[in-house]
């Protein structure tokens, strides 16, 4: 079981992109294809295979966008909830956002969310990633209170939306995950007694970096 400190894993990412050139676009693709598999793979069983994809404006919003359309693909009715104007998403989130907004999958805006909510089977958390510090505003405070009290399937995308992967903490509201599919390996926040009550099942994707340099950043602790 490997387990790595949000800030190895972010070493990781950068030094992938800058020593062996994938591009970043190719880890995202490659982290929501994984989490998409896990999806399938967990809930096939539903009667209805229906999921709602809460997407943020950042990385973490475009794997959301990359998970939306692999399920499509593999016949899921999806509905993506992007929480932020798409003049407001940007570098590889928007290229992927770009890429679903061309497909027959429909969006709703966050003042839909309990419709939204009342539809999915499961829902998927893909607001703030591993970058979050600090508290919650809004719209992300109320979209997670209500996520939360939707008794849904929850899969949290990379870490549940409002923990604090470097100080191990969880803000008021974070996302309360049935799964958490986690990139790379197991975050040692996870770990954390406070982490406990949001994190659920963990899974982890291999976003396919070289697993020398996966090697070396986790005999290089800090």
């Amino acid at each position: 079981m490997l387990i790595l400190t949000c800030e190895q894993i972010r070493r990781i990412d950068r030094l992938a992109m800058e020593r062996y050139d994938m591009p970043s676009i190719l880890l995202m693709e490659n982290a929501g294809a994984g989490a998409a598999r896990i999806i399938h793979r967990e809930f096939e069983y539903l009667a209805h295979r229906t999921a709602v994809v809460f997407c943020g404006p950042g990385n973490n919003g475009g794997d959301g966008f990359v998970i939306a359309r692999h399920l499509h693909n593999a016949g899921w009715n999806i509905t993506i909830v992007p929480v932020v104007p798409p003049d407001q998403i940007k570098g590889d989130a928007l290229i992927n956002y770009t890429i679903v907004s061309r497909m027959p999958i429909p969006t709703a805006s966050p003042d839909r969310t309990d419709e939204v909510l009342d539809r999915g089977e499961v829902v998927i958390d893909a607001l703030l990633g591993t970058g979050f510090k600090g508290q919650l505003r809004p719209p992300m405070d109320e979209i997670i209170r209500k996520i939360n009290a939707a008794n849904k399937k929850v899969v949290a995308v990379d870490v549940p939306s409002g923990l604090d992967c470097t100080s191990e903490t969880a803000a008021e509201p974070t996302i309360r995950a049935t799964l958490t599919v986690s990139f790379v390996a197991i975050k040692t926040a996870f770990l954390a007694p406070e982490a406990a009550d949001y994190v659920g099942r963990i899974e982890v994707v291999d976003i396919g970096v070289p697993r020398e340099l996966v090697q070396e950043v986790k005999n290089r602790p800090g």
